[in-house]
C-alpha cells in the first residue's frame, strides 16, 4: 500500500472519496491531507427523505477541516465539498462521510474535544488541541443541544430537584432529575416556582406528561413547593431527609452558640456536635462523650439528643412511623430550647412531606453528587461566564447523553438527519 492509500484506509474512505496528495511541513508542525472525489462521480440528494441517489455534481466550492494530530502534528483535511442538481429539490450542498454540515472540524477531532470537555475546563482543552476555546465551546454547546433535542422523557416518573450556586451571591440554576434512571433531565436559570414551570414545559417537549409524575423530592422550599402543586399537580411531594437533618444542625449551632457565652468549654467545639459521631477521631469521640454527661448539664447536649432521637424517626416501621415523629415533636416542644421548638413547627407544618419518605425513600442524594460534580467543574474553570454555559455542562457531566465518542463518532441524533 502506498502513502496516499495508507491515509485513504485510516481516514477510513471509501468511493468516491480519496487522499489525492499530502503536504508535510515540519516547521510548522502541520500535515495537510487533499481530499477529491472521482471524476463523474454522482451523489444522493442530501434533502431529507429524498430518494433521488444518483445526482449529478453542480459545482463544488473548497473547505478545510480540523482533524486529530498526526503524531505530535497538527493535521488538516482539505477537499471540493460538491453541491449536487436534484431534479426535486434544485441545487444541494452533500455531505461528507468525516465531518458534520457546517462544521471546520472532523466527526473524531469533535468526538475528542467532548470526552476531554468532560474532564476538564474549556481553556485547557483549547491549550491541548491548540485552538480557540470560544471554538470549542461552539463544539460542545452544538452536540449537548443536539442530543438533547432527541432525549426521550416518556418514562419520567419521580423526580429530584434542587438548586446550586452559579456564582458568589444570591445567584443560582435549578436542576431537575430522573431519580430511576438517575440523570440529568433538565436545568435552567433561577430557583423560583418558574423553574418548575419551565421543568414542565420542557418535559411535554421531550415525550413526557407533568400529569404522570407520581413523586418529588425537594427540600421545602416555599418556591419549589409551590411550582410542584402548580405544574405536577399529581405528584407527592417528599421532603429530603437531607435537608431536614441540615436544618436541625444549624437549630444545635445556634443553642451552642448562645450558651457559650456562660459555657467557655464550649469554645471550638462546633464540630463536635455538627459531624456524625462515627466520623468523629477516638479522641473527638472522647470529648463529645465528656460534654453529653448529664452533669455537665448542657443545653447542647440536650439539644443533640433531640437530633438523634429524630433521625431514628427513618428508621422505624412505616405503620409506626407517624406515631414516633407525633410524640417526638411532643416532647421536643418542651425542651425549653427555643432553636428545637422552632423546628419542631417546620416539621409539623411540612408533615406530610416528610412521612412521605416512609413510602417511597426518595431522597435528594443524586442530586447532592451531581451538584458536588458540577461545583468542581466550576471551581477547576475558575467559573463560567454565563449561565447557559454551566448549564451546558450539567448536561455534558451528568445527563447521560448519547454523544460522540472516538469509537463511534456519528451518534443517533445525526444519523437520523
Amino acid at each position: 500500500m502506498d502513502e496516499l492509500g495508507l491515509f485513504t484506509a485510516a481516514l477510513g474512505l471509501s468511493g468516491p472519496w480519496r487522499v489525492m496528495r499530502s503536504e508535510f511541513d515540519a516547521e510548522a508542525t502541520q500535515l495537510d491531507l487533499y481530499l477529491d472525489f472521482e471524476r463523474g462521480s454522482r451523489f444522493a440528494c442530501p434533502a431529507k427523505d429524498c430518494a433521488q441517489g444518483d445526482c449529478p455534481v453542480h459545482d463544488s466550492v473548497d473547505k478545510t477541516w480540523r482533524h486529530l494530530d498526526f503524531f505530535q502534528h497538527k493535521a488538516l483535511l482539505h477537499a471540493r465539498l460538491p453541491r449536487v442538481r436534484c431534479p426535486e429539490h434544485g441545487v444541494r450542498q452533500v455531505s461528507v462521510p468525516w465531518a458534520r454540515p457546517g462544521s471546520g472540524f472532523t466527526l473524531l477531532f469533535e468526538a475528542l474535544v467532548l470526552t476531554f470537555a468532560a474532564a476538564m475546563p474549556m481553556a485547557k482543552v483549547a491549550e491541548m488541541t491548540r485552538g480557540h476555546d470560544t471554538r470549542i465551546w461552539r463544539i460542545v454547546e452544538h452536540h449537548v443541544n443536539a442530543a438533547r433535542d432527541q432525549l426521550d422523557c416518556s418514562g419520567v416518573r419521580r423526580v429530584g430537584m434542587d438548586e446550586t450556586s452559579a456564582r458568589k451571591g444570591q445567584d443560582y440554576i435549578s436542576i431537575f432529575a430522573d431519580l430511576d434512571a438517575r440523570r440529568v433531565v433538565f436545568a435552567t436559570e433561577g430557583r423560583s416556582a418558574e423553574t418548575v414551570a419551565r421543568f414542565a414545559a420542557d418535559l411535554a417537549g421531550h415525550g413526557g406528561d407533568p400529569d404522570k409524575v407520581t413523586d418529588t423530592s425537594s427540600d421545602m422550599s416555599t418556591a419549589f413547593i409551590s411550582g410542584i402543586n402548580a405544574h405536577l399537580s399529581h405528584a407527592r411531594m417528599t421532603f429530603d431527609r437531607f435537608h431536614l437533618a441540615a436544618k436541625l444542625s444549624e437549630a444545635i449551632d445556634t443553642v451552642r452558640r448562645t450558651e457559650v457565652a456562660t459555657r467557655p468549654e464550649l469554645k471550638q467545639t462546633r464540630w463536635l456536635w455538627l459531624k456524625n459521631h462515627a466520623t468523629l477521631s477516638a479522641k473527638q469521640q472522647g470529648e463529645l462523650h465528656r460534654l453529653m454527661r448529664p452533669s455537665a448539664q448542657l443545653a447542647t447536649a440536650r439539644a443533640l439528643r433531640w437530633r438523634e432521637d429524630f433521625q431514628a424517626f427513618y428508621d422505624q416501621d412505616p405503620s409506626y412511623a407517624p406515631e414516633y415523629l407525633r410524640r417526638w415533636c411532643y416532647g421536643a416542644k418542651r425542651s425549653r430550647l427555643q432553636p428545637i421548638k422552632d423546628f419542631v413547627a417546620l416539621v409539623e407544618k411540612h408533615w406530610d412531606g416528610i412521612i412521605a419518605w416512609h413510602t417511597n425513600h426518595l431522597s435528594n442524594g443524586l442530586l447532592e453528587g451531581i451538584n458536588s460534580l458540577v461545583q468542581a467543574a466550576k471551581a477547576r474553570a475558575r467559573g463560567y461566564r454565563n449561565k447557559t454555559k454551566m448549564i451546558t455542562i450539567v448536561y455534558l457531566t451528568a445527563a447521560k447523553l448519547h454523544l460522540p465518542t472516538l469509537a463511534n463518532p456519528t451518534p443517533a441524533y445525526m444519523t437520523s438527519h
